[in-house]
């Protein structure tokens, strides 16, 4: 990513996704639209992330998700690979919006929370 970039990582038919995406229009920011449910994060990617947002996998993780029941994600005896790996075969997974620039990030729940970046 280049520096001082703004990237969300973006679902346009979550409402989440989308406010957070208004809010920083609002505010002049004019972000690179990453639709990863288009364009899958691999697990490098992934794992970038995890380190910019400061949390674990698990907590990264959409726990309302059919393939969150079927992939039995709740068993805290999952590692935190096989939960990446889980998120690269099912972009679903990963919790939205992400909002990254200049190596932070912030998910953007509620919306207004990715302000801190700036």
């Amino acid at each position: 990513m280049i520096n001082n970039q703004v990237v969300i990582y973006h679902n346009p038919r979550c409402s989440k996704s989308r406010a957070t995406l208004k809010i920083l229009q609002d505010h002049g920011i004019q972000p690179k639209i990453v639709e990863y449910l288009k364009t899958p994060l691999n697990g490098e990617e992934i794992n970038e992330l995890l380190v910019m947002l400061n949390i674990s996998p698990r907590n990264l993780l959409r726990k309302g998700e059919d393939v969150y029941k079927l992939l039995n994600l709740k068993n805290k005896n999952i590692s935190d690979t096989n939960i990446v790996s889980a998120m690269v075969e099912n972009p679903i997974l990963i919790e939205r919006p992400i909002v990254v620039i200049d190596g932070k990030a912030k998910i953007g729940r509620p919306p207004e929370q990715v302000l801190d970046l700036f």
